[in-house]
């Protein structure tokens, strides 16, 4: 089978596919967050993975919101992007023994996460605009407006002192 499935013959079809996708990688992300945060040497970094776990919480409570609007039961695909990022992440948070080096990787790895969020969410708001469903659009652009945000802020920590301090 391909990257859809064979069902998809509509716009909602994919749609719905592609909302299947980030409630997946949502509950993956926050397993993953958690073990982050954990592995943070910054105190900073912690509390920015804490407020990315809240958030991201938020985010899958909008996401079965928008599933609801649909009159479906939240449900999931597999996601082959994400556990791919997020074995990445693991991978390479267990090769690295200096806190500070472990830090910049962590920053970087959460950044890839958010990347792949901002795609989807992004992809998520020009459909749902693109079909009208104006009020689905409305809250799946919250969460992408706090995607780019996370981001920022990763950003943020990575150039005021954590990359520096890893040199």
């Amino acid at each position: 089978m391909g990257l859809f499935s064979q069902d998809i013959k509509t716009m909602d079809d994919l749609f719905i596919h592609q909302l299947k996708d980030i409630y997946y990688a949502e509950k993956r992300i926050l397993n993953a967050l958690q073990e982050m945060k954990e592995k943070a040497a910054s105190d900073d970094l912690r509390q920015a993975f804490e407020r990315n776990l809240m958030e991201t919480r938020m985010h899958v409570r909008r996401v079965e919101q928008v599933f609801r609007q649909h009159d479906l039961e939240p449900d999931m695909v597999k996601c082959p992007a994400i556990d791919g990022i997020v074995d990445e992440v693991e991978d390479v948070a267990d090769e690295i023994t200096d806190k500070r080096v472990l830090d910049a990787a962590l920053i970087a790895a959460a950044q890839a996460v958010e990347h792949y969020e901002i795609s989807r969410y992004g992809t998520l708001v020009a459909w749902a605009r693109t079909l009208g469903w104006d009020d689905q659009a409305g809250i799946l652009q919250q969460t992408l407006d706090e995607e780019k945000a996370a981001d920022a802020a990763l950003t943020g920590l990575a150039e005021a002192y954590i990359n520096a301090i890893a040199r």
